[in-house]
């Protein structure tokens, strides 16, 4: 049980919530508007749909990483991840689908629960890697299928305009993979023409995807225009304000991820990303050459910075939270009503972190110092 301001389904309850075996089982109170009080704000666990590696730990080290990378994030308050590869060579990224695998079967209890993988490549344009390494390559339903069957791939980012991945994309979506747009050089007609194949969201949008024109919109365009769900890096480094409260306005279920490295969660210095070495200073994330490489964003300083856009409690919640859980189409996460699991982050009033519930079992305390250093 815990008492506060909870964001439920319905709205914001002053009152008790209650679960037993992992579960929410009743939510007592009465509607309240929380600025009115200083009780604490309880709100669903954070759920990241793009991470590669926390704690100075890579997703694609596979092994122990899975487990720290896991660790780090569930003390910002993300309680559940898709564990995000990078582009490499095929027998690379056919070993940490089998070590992820390996990690769900027997998941670290005081850890973010990986729901699966997001695999980020290597199926994307070469002209537009990005902080990826130059492994790039089209793919073909055959090598997919082999490698579904390692792991759970529950989202998949590629580029529309290589050949053959309209079918791909097809394929995919009738296997009930999420297929996402990205590192991409496609043209706004492109995007258009994979949405209608069953693509259904775009990777760290505007980040590595041709961008908007008016005469010559890009994949950028076609999300603005079209897009029901896209993902997008609030750390107001990878995207300006501006064109955050753009794509807020035009995408009806924009959601937060991180993007986030080893880095994340660590001091300045240098720090591996897949085959290659970033490096945090000021911030951010880069290769030598200063291209942005993903970010030490954490999902509690998103929450905020979504806050500081001008965004509601309420609302901002629902991005780090509802929206991704909706996006997998996943009902009984992102969201405090009876019947879910009991996935909770505790806030004090200036938004820091008090605690994090994973299931019902408190799992990180404060780390309010912890966050204000990234």
């Amino acid at each position: 049980m815990r008492f506060g301001n909870i964001l439920t389904s319905e709205g914001w309850r002053l009152g008790e919530i209650h679960w037993e075996e992992g579960r929410i089982r009743r939510i007592d109170g009465d509607p309240v508007d929380p600025a009115t009080n200083d009780h604490s704000r309880i709100i669903p666990g954070f759920i990241d749909l793009h991470v590669h590696g926390g704690g100075g730990a890579d997703t694609m080290e596979g092994g122990e990483a899975l487990a720290t990378l896991a660790r780090t994030h569930v003390r910002f308050g993300t309680t559940r991840l898709l564990a995000t590869t990078m582009t490499a060579p095929d027998a690379q990224i056919r070993q940490v689908l089998c070590d992820i695998t390996h990690y769900m079967e027997a998941q670290d209890p005081d850890a973010a629960r990986v729901l699966g993988v997001h695999l980020e490549g290597p199926y994307i344009n070469p002209g537009k890697l990005g902080a990826q390494p130059p492994h790039a390559r089209n793919g073909v339903i055959e090598e997919l299928d082999e490698l579904c069957a390692l792991a759970p791939i529950r989202l998949l980012t590629l580029a529309p305009e290589l050949a053959g991945h309209y079918a791909l994309i097809r394929h995919l979506s009738e296997r009930g993979v999420r297929v996402q747009l990205g590192h991409t050089l496609g043209s706004y007609e492109e995007g258009v023409e994979a949405m209608a194949h069953g693509a259904c969201g775009f990777t760290h949008l505007f980040n590595a995807m041709t961008g908007l024109h008016h005469r010559k919109p890009g994949m950028v365009g076609a999300a603005l225009a079209h897009a029901q769900y896209a993902e997008l890096i609030p750390d107001l480094l990878h995207v300006h304000p501006g064109a955050i409260r753009t794509a807020l306005r035009c995408i009806p279920n924009l959601y937060a991820v991180t993007d986030a490295t080893a880095a994340a969660g660590m001091p300045d210095g240098d720090y591996r990303l897949g085959e290659q070495t970033v490096t945090k200073c000021l911030g951010g994330v880069r290769l030598a050459d200063g291209t942005l490489a993903g970010s030490t964003l954490t999902m509690d300083q998103a929450l905020r910075n979504f806050v500081s856009l001008g965004l509601t409690l309420a609302d901002a919640s629902d991005r780090l939270s509802r929206f991704p859980a909706d996006f997998l189409g996943i009902d009984d996460i992102g969201r405090l009503q009876e019947g879910a699991l009991a996935d909770l982050v505790v806030l004090d009033p200036e938004l820091q972190l008090q605690a994090v519930y994973l299931e019902g079992r408190q799992v990180s305390g404060n780390v309010q110092g912890a966050s204000r250093c990234l």
